[in-house]
């Protein structure tokens, strides 16, 4: 069985404000809370470094709010952001693999941003995950929509191609486990949601060389580089011929590197 990827919260962080702000959008589109003036109790699923979830007490400053994940290195990055809020709520993280996490307790809200996109079957888990909620109670997530792009097309072409293949198989792949707008929307109202789902394509301009490569340097690359990293020789040459494709189907600007994005929101409402 192919290893987990190993995560890297400094590379990651790199693109820190275009990764951040589909999270902002989709607070935006979260409704009141269930509380009854009690603090609210929020759980964020793969909260990476912790800086997504720190936002979270920004808008619920009284929240008890739980970060999991099940990157180690995450983990000791986001702890960073644990203790109390200025609003009298507290951050907390905990170990917790998405395909595996069973609530526990009661929350008000379970929030996902940019991780549900790694486990395969995770419409599947919404079932015991709303079961956690209280009437009212939200379930809300984004997941990025752009793996027919170049940049993640490119890269399952190469873990495809005869020098790869047999090392990387599916590499590239793998983990593409998402569902459109429309499908998230037909699951949530059955399972007796008001669901809000939406989808964006954020065109957003990167800065220094290869920029392209360094997002994915964080993200859709790191499997492969997983993979790999018991040889450096042939990890290297990999990312050249990766970097290479990349140049050609994302030139560089006279501002930058235009880059789009495209990202699927859901909120869904558990209905009284």
């Amino acid at each position: 069985m192919p290893a987990a990827p190993v995560w890297d919260p400094q590379q990651y962080l790199r693109h820190a404000d275009h990764r951040t702000r589909p999270f902002h959008d989709l607070l935006a589109r979260i409704p009141r809370l269930p509380t009854g003036g009690r603090p609210p109790r929020i759980a964020d699923l793969g909260c990476g470094p912790g800086n997504v979830t720190a936002l979270l007490a920004d808008r619920w400053p009284d929240a008890l709010i739980t970060g999991f994940d099940s990157s180690p290195d995450m983990l000791r990055a986001a702890r960073r952001h644990a203790g109390p809020t200025p609003g009298g709520g507290r951050l907390d993280f905990a170990p917790g693999d998405i395909a595996h996490w069973d609530p526990p307790g009661a929350f008000d809200l379970i929030v996902s941003n940019a991780a549900l996109q790694w486990v395969r079957g995770h419409a599947e888990l919404f079932k015991g995950w709303l079961e956690a909620l209280p009437p009212g109670g939200v379930l809300a997530f984004q997941v990025p929509g752009n793996f027919v792009a170049p940049s993640h097309a490119l890269l399952g072409e190469l873990c495809d191609s005869p020098r790869w293949r047999d090392r990387l198989g599916e590499q590239g792949r793998r983990y593409v486990h998402i569902l459109e707008p429309y499908e998230y929307l037909q699951r949530l109202t059955d399972a007796g949601c008001a669901v809000d789902a939406w989808e964006t394509t954020y065109v957003q301009l990167l800065q220094g060389e290869d920029p392209v490569l360094d997002w994915v340097r964080g993200t859709a690359l790191r499997p492969v580089l997983t993979a790999l990293a018991d040889d450096p020789q042939a990890g290297d040459a990999f990312v050249a011929e990766y970097r290479d494709r990349l140049r050609l189907a994302y030139p560089p600007g006279p501002h930058g590197t235009v880059f789009p994005f495209r990202r699927i929101f859901t909120v869904a409402r558990k209905r009284d």
